[in-house]
């Protein structure tokens, strides 16, 4: 169902980020160029040379100023954005933790790259769970739209009083973020109807100085990490009350925190985060048509992770394939790690089976996907977890 003033464009996912940020009607925009998100402030720089976005663009130093900057942008009670990829969300990393521990609700859009070394402008998703301790919400995207969506979603989300904490939306570089596609561009004022003016709780006030970033010692810095779990916590109602009202208003809805698709009555199934599932969606019709029972479950929310969703469909297959672009080095892919965690308990529980690919821009097409699901078939509930890299 979309707007009356939408408007459909062939544009890559980058592009549909920075619609997005023109649409979310963004005061300030932190530019440092880095591959492959560069195109996304590019496109922002026009729109507003070109008069179409109202906002201050600053060309930065760095990537830890851009985040920094951001920060400045919140606290004087302006909505900010920002973009970046791999070494760039790396040097971030220290402003990424102040930004969350400080409950700063700022909009981040990683294009998620393979990390040095060895050198590799490509994509995994290594750069983006390397970052999953710091308090921000990640979710991960699979299409142009998606991202667009996800977007002004996340403002949403971030400012939500309930939650006040930053949100990074992940896009898979290049198979995602440089690939054209029709995109839905909704129109200004309906995206108004959805994302009002931003609602600081706190901005600076020169006749009422106040301390910002302040010390925490003992119990006090105990309390106030605990009140940013219970936030983080809540982010996930929140998540799906906002993909909820989207949907209403724009006819576009992606699953809450995850998205199942073909689950039911489903022996095994193929767990994966971003672009990948459109292929995976390929091969379960495939498999269904060959008379075997195979699902997915794309995981759309990272952080917070859905627990209690994927205890839902999980349980219910004897063995789940899970495909990581990453790898927690000496131990497993991190989405593995915390798919065992979230079904521990279960009187059952299924065989989990880890694969990692993807690396560094490495395709996995759909035979592989296929090897995955039918070894997933092939296992035992209660398997010993397996580990497979099969980029090689």
């Amino acid at each position: 169902m979309a707007t009356e003033m939408s408007v459909r464009k062939y544009i890559t996912a980058n592009e549909a980020v920075a619609q997005a940020a023109r649409l979310a009607r963004v005061d300030v925009v932190a530019a440092y160029p880095i591959t492959p998100q560069t195109s996304i402030v590019e496109k922002i720089a026009k729109y507003i040379a070109d008069g179409e976005m109202d906002a201050d663009y600053i060309k930065v130093e760095s990537e830890h100023s851009a985040l920094t900057a951001c920060m400045g942008v919140r606290m004087a009670g302006a909505r900010a954005f920002t973009s970046t990829s791999s070494q760039g969300l790396e040097y971030m990393h220290e402003m990424l933790a102040y930004a969350a521990g400080g409950r700063y609700p700022l909009v981040l859009v990683n294009v998620c790259r393979s990390v040095a070394l060895p050198w590799s402008i490509w994509g995994d998703q290594q750069d983006a769970i390397q970052q999953r301790d710091t308090g921000w919400i990640q979710i991960f995207t699979e299409t142009g739209q998606e991202a667009l969506d996800m977007v002004l979603q996340a403002y949403r989300i971030a400012e939500d009083h309930r939650v006040l904490l930053p949100v990074m939306i992940c896009l898979d570089s290049f198979i995602q973020s440089h690939t054209e596609e029709l995109v839905q561009v909704p129109d200004q004022k309906t995206v108004d109807s959805f994302l009002p003016r931003y609602d600081p709780v706190v901005t600076l006030d020169v006749d009422n100085p106040y301390s910002i970033s302040v010390g925490g010692f003992g119990k006090h810095y105990a309390r106030w990490r605990e009140e940013q779990q219970a936030a983080a916590e809540k982010a996930g109602e929140i998540i799906l009350e906002m993909g909820e009202e989207f949907a209403r208003i724009f006819g576009r809805h992606y699953g809450g925190l995850v998205e199942e698709y073909r689950c039911d009555g489903a022996e095994a199934a193929l767990v994966a985060m971003g672009a990948f599932a459109g292929t995976a969606r390929e091969v379960v019709d495939e498999m269904r048509d060959e008379g075997k029972n195979v699902g997915l479950v794309k995981v759309r929310s990272f952080r917070p992770f859905p627990v209690e969703p994927l205890r839902k469909v999980i349980s219910s297959v004897k063995a789940a394939a899970v495909l990581d672009r990453d790898c927690s080095w000496g131990y497993e892919g991190a989405l593995a790690t915390d798919m065992k965690a979230a079904l521990y308990g279960l009187p059952n529980p299924p065989a989990i089976l880890n694969f990692i690919g993807g690396l560094g821009g490495a395709d996995v097409p759909p035979e592989r996907m296929k090897y995955m699901l039918e070894k997933a078939l092939a296992a035992d509930r209660g398997e010993t977890p397996h580990l497979e890299f099969i980029d090689r």
